[in-house]
Parts: structure tokens; C-alpha cells; sequence
């Protein structure tokens, strides 16, 4: 037996100017603007419409006056020959004035704001784009349907919350993912908001039916069963219904009567794997990766932490830091990882973000198989590239980093600025070419990415670190800190503990601008080693 079930499509404008708005916070902004400039123009247009009904309304009230006396004593009222040259004229001409502004279209300016506005909306990919978020947040930061619905997030600071509407969208997003475990999750949640007294579009029919689908669909027939005869109950003649519930009870049965004794056993024990989970992850290190972005990371030993410090770093007597030193703090020991306290002032962030807004696009990722650049489900953020010739401020950037370091920055990648979106990440990735990647930078012609630099440049409410899984650390976003770690050992072999990820954004917005040094120009700067990991 197929089953169906219908999905309402999402009727939203397509718009192809401004693609991917939930891969960036920063660009989302643009749409509170947006919003508020209809609400005026909104606004407006109810006025012009109650003007024009408080018209409408004095006329109504001067002729209710007027024909309540002359109905009283029609023959004497147009007797007099002025209520009678008045009578004729209102008919011919005032009533013709009336029906005019009556017709009148007060929508004209609203409507024309909103054609041109709707050309700046977001479409359907990011509305989907949005809940799928939501989901990834759920998942990676083990919280329940309730706890979302509510709002009830650490460091919000405009409260919200999601109606039955809302939670039913998420789980029809789910389904057509085929995400029944989600599905499930959802629709139990709307159903439940329902059941407390919500008022709603939507009904428990419709609620129940991608619900009893979902559960079935993990292999829980039981509740299937349940839920379908629940909803029969409100729709005694949904013929969905009417047709699983058959389905299902020939299901049970049949399976009662083939598996009487230890069939039974090797049924239930394949019902309770398939139900309730989340589908088989492509990413073996998702459990730990979500545990360091929860804050559960591996704790040091305390013989590790003591070899930990904070110092004044001159960059090896570089002028231009004898006097005026960084700040450096160890994160990691293995790989070593420094953080650069106050590295990048206010002013230089605001800078950066001005000239990246206006390029910002969806960031990309290298494809292995195809040697393009691609968009990835994987990496949900936009970014733009910044060269130190176009701006003096990303020029100093670009030197403090090489006199801080004392790596050559001439055969650098150019700055990269990142802003995240809803549930904005980055999985586990490393950021040089392994060895099944020979040409990942052939087109540079400047050799593998030797270390990575990493400038914070917002605080973040809630989420958003940077974690490497396969050592357990976690390094959380501060606003004018950097953090640098080498990707390759001194002998050019790479480092694979520095695979690391982007954790999801919570709550807030995160930005980020990154340097990629090559091993071209460090020859001297770097010495290569003869032990391969070192």
C-alpha cells in the first residue's frame, strides 16, 4: 500500500537577488529594515482607509438624519421647493460622489512599496534554509521541542516563541527531508500546543496525519495504530485514515500469525532499531564534535595546564613590539594553539565588516571529486575576500599578523571575512590539502596552507566556537582576539589534529575574518625538519 500525504506548498516570491539571506546574519539585518519600512507604508494606507470611511460615515449619518424627517411627512417634506431642488441633486450628483469614493483604491502607494520591496525577499530555500537551522541547533545542543517553542535560549535577549503554525512547518520541513525522527518531534509539539488551548489555523487532523506517518515510518506500528485511530476519531471519514488503519491492523496481523514464538523476539528487536533516531551521519566524529560545541569537552590534566601560560609577545624583538607588546595565551598544547588578546581594535572590525557587507556571498567549499568550488549543507555562512591593497587597515592587518608570527604574508591568501547565519557552521574540516589532494592549490602555485590565523571579530551570545575534535578542545569567540595554530609540522607533513570545526550560532551573531599563510616565502622563516612530525 503507498501512502500520501499531502504537503502544502510554501507560497513565498522567488527572489534571485540577494540568494541564501539564513547563510548570514549580517545580511538578514537588511530585512528588519525591510519589514519596517511595509509596516510604515502599511500603516499608512490603513489611515488613507479610515479617512476615507470617516467620510463614507458623515454622509451616511447626514442622510440618515435627512431621510429619517422626510420620511415622516414625504408629501409636506418636498413640498418645500428647496427639498425638493435638493432631493434631485443628491441623486443625480452627491450619491454619484459617494459611489466614486467608495470605489476609490486607498492600496495604490502600499501595494507599489510592496512590488518593489518583494524583489529584496527571501525565498523558499531560505525559509527552509531557516528551519533546517533550527533543527541542527536542536540536535547539536540537546534541546527539546519545548525549550525552542518557548524561546527559552541562554543569552536571548528578545524573547520569542513558536506558534502550532510554526511547529508544523518545522515538521513538514522534516518530512520532505524524510527526517521522520524531526517530523515526529514537531508535530508531538504542535500537537501538544494544540491540546493546551492554542488557537490555531491548523487542526489536529492535519497534525496527526504526518504524525502517524512519521512514526510509522520508524517502524513503531503500535503507535502508528494509535495515533490513527485518534485522528479517526475527529475524521471518521478521512479516507487516509480509513485506508492505513485497515493497512496496519493486516500488518499486525499477519505478522502475529508467521511469528508466534521467537520470531516475535527477532521482530521486536528489528522494530526497536529501526524507530526513533536520527538517520545514519556521514560525519564519524558528530557525537564528540557536538559535545565540545555543548561546552563537554576533554579536560586537561592538571600536569598539562601548568605547562599553559600567558605572556607579553614581542614577535621575536620585532620593533614594532618591544614597547608596546601582544598579549599571547595558550589554548592548546598539542596542537599548540595561541590566542592574541586585543589584537584588532573596534574601529578596525567596523572597517572590515563595511568593505565585506556589500560582496558578502555564500561561502564555498574545495569539491575533491570535481576540484571546483562548491556550496555546502556543511558550511552555512557567507564571505568575501579582502586584499591589503584596496584599504590601509586590511594592509596593517595583514603586517601585524606577519610581524606577530614571523611568517611571510606575501604569499598569503587574501583576508577572508566570514559572517554566520542561522545555526551558522562549519563541520569538521582540516584546512590543508591532505595527500589525496595534490592540486587542492596548484593555482596559487604557493604550496599548502602552512597555518591558519583566526581574528574574532563579534562576541557571541550563545554557541559559535571553534573546536577540534580529534583533541578535544574548544576555543570560544571574543571579540578582538585572534587565535593562530600551524597546519603543518616543520617537515611539510600535515598536522591531522588540527581538523577542526565552526560550531552552530545559538544565540547572536558571529564574525570572523581568517588568513591562510603558504609554506612559500618560509623557507628561512620556518626551517623544515628531518623528523616527519615534528
Amino acid at each position: 500500500m503507498i501512502w500520501c500525504a499531502f504537503i502544502v506548498g510554501i507560497l513565498l516570491p522567488l527572489s534571485l537577488a540577494h540568494p541564501g539571506f539564513f547563510t548570514s546574519i549580517g545580511q538578514m539585518t537588511d530585512l528588519i529594515y525591510t519589514e519596517k519600512d511595509l509596516v510604515t507604508s502599511l500603516k499608512d494606507y490603513i489611515k488613507a482607509e479610515e479617512d476615507k470611511l470617516e467620510q463614507i460615515k458623515k454622509w451616511a449619518e447626514k442622510l440618515d438624519r435627512l431621510t429619517s424627517t422626510a420620511t415622516k411627512d414625504p408629501e409636506g417634506f418636498v413640498g418645500h421647493p428647496v427639498n425638493a431642488f435638493k432631493l434631485m441633486k443628491r441623486l443625480n450628483t452627491e450619491w454619484s460622489e459617494l459611489e466614486n469614493l467608495v470605489l476609490k483604491d486607498m492600496s495604490d502607494g502600499f501595494i507599489s512599496n510592496l512590488t518593489i520591496q518583494r524583489q529584496y525577499f527571501p525565498n523558499d530555500e531560505d525559509q527552509v534554509g531557516a528551519a533546517k537551522a533550527l533543527l541542527r541547533l536542536q540536535d547539536t545542543y540537546n534541546l527539546d521541542t519545548n525549550t525552542i517553542s518557548k524561546g527559552n535560549l541562554p543569552g536571548v535577549k528578545h524573547q520569542s516563541f513558536l506558534t502550532v503554525e510554526d511547529c508544523f512547518e518545522l515538521g513538514k520541513v522534516a518530512y520532505t527531508e524524510a527526517d521522520y525522527y524531526h517530523t515526529e518531534l514537531w508535530m508531538e509539539q504542535a500537537l501538544r500546543q494544540l491540546d493546551e488551548g492554542e488557537v490555531s489555523t491548523i487542526d489536529k487532523v492535519s497534525v496527526l496525519d504526518y504524525l502517524s506517518y512519521a512514526v510509522y515510518q520508524q517502524g513503531d506500528m503500535d503507535k502508528a495504530l494509535l495515533l490513527t485511530k485518534k485522528l479517526l476519531e475527529l475524521d471518521p471519514e478521512h479516507q487516509r485514515a480509513n485506508g492505513n488503519l485497515k493497512y496496519f491492523e493486516y500488518i499486525m496481523a499477519k505478522e502475529k500469525d508467521s511469528n508466534k514464538s521467537t520470531s516475535d523476539d527477532q521482530s521486536d528487536q528489528k522494530t526497536t532499531l529501526k524507530k526513533k533516531g536520527i538517520a545514519v551521519d556521514y560525519l564519524p566524529e558528530r557525537q564528540k564534535y557536538e559535545r565540545l560545541c555543548r561546552g563537554e569537552g576533554t579536560k586537561m590534566t592538571p600536569r598539562r595546564q601548568k605547562k599553559l601560560f600567558c605572556r607579553y609577545h614581542d614577535g621575536n624583538r620585532n620593533p614594532k613590539f618591544i614597547l608596546a607588546p601582544a598579549k599571547q595565551e595558550d589554548e592548546w598544547d598539542k596542537p599548540r594553539i595561541v590566542r592574541f588578546h586585543d589584537i584588532i581594535s573596534d574601529a578596525e572590525i567596523e572597517i572590515v565588516k563595511d568593505l565585506a557587507k556589500p560582496r558578502l556571498s555564500r561561502a564555498t567549499v574545495h569539491d575533491p571529486e570535481t576540484g571546483k568550488l562548491t556550496t555546502a549543507q556543511y558550511r552555512v555562512s557567507k564571505s568575501a575576500w579582502l586584499s591589503g591593497y584596496e584599504n590601509p587597515v586590511v594592509s596593517r592587518i595583514n603586517m601585524r599578523i606577519q610581524d606577530l608570527t614571523g611568517l611571510d604574508v606575501s604569499t598569503a591568501e587574501e583576508l577572508q571575512v566570514a559572517n554566520y547565519g542561522v545555526g551558522g557552521q562549519y563541520e569538521p574540516h582540516f584546512d590543508f590539502a591532505r595527500k589525496d589532494e595534490p592540486d587542492a592549490f596548484k593555482e596559487l602555485g604557493t604550496g599548502n596552507r602552512i597555518a591558519t590565523w583566526l581574528f574574532y571579530m563579534s562576541d557571541v551570545s550563545a554557541g559559535g566556537a571553534t573546536v577540534f575534535p580529534e583533541v578535544g578542545a574548544s576555543v570560544w569567540p571574543k571579540k578582538g582576539t585572534a587565535v593562530f595554530w600551524y597546519n603543518l609540522f616543520a617537515s611539510g607533513e600535515g598536522d591531522y589534529s588540527t581538523r577542526h570545526a565552526a560550531c552552530p550560532v545559538l544565540v547572536g551573531n558571529k564574525w570572523v575574518s581568517n588568513k591562510w599563510l603558504h609554506e612559500r616565502g618560509q623557507e628561512f622563516r620556518r626551517p623544515c625538519t628531518l623528523s616527519e612530525l615534528e
